[in-house]
């Protein structure tokens, strides 16, 4: 696992594929987190991982972030 650094361990935009999840990257998002918090198109850094916990979506997102926020101070888009 990466180190986090100031910036995270991975930064990219808010996407949803045809399932309905949020994801990042190759990174699946944690849906309640998205839903209550950002927008679709927000710009995140990841801050922490861990395996995907879902039979669901493992497949396609080994791994799961559970710690993101915006990033470098980006205003949410709306």
């Amino acid at each position: 696992m990466g180190k986090e650094t100031k910036e995270g361990l991975y930064q990219g935009i808010i996407e949803k594929d045809e399932k309905g999840n949020f994801f990042c990257g190759p990174y699946l998002l944690d849906y309640k987190m998205v839903t209550e918090n950002f927008n679709l198109g927000d710009k995140i850094s990841i801050k922490k991982l861990i395996n995907n916990p879902s039979n669901m979506s493992v497949e396609a997102y080994p791994k799961k972030s559970i710690k993101f926020s915006l990033a470098n101070g980006d205003e949410p888009a709306k």
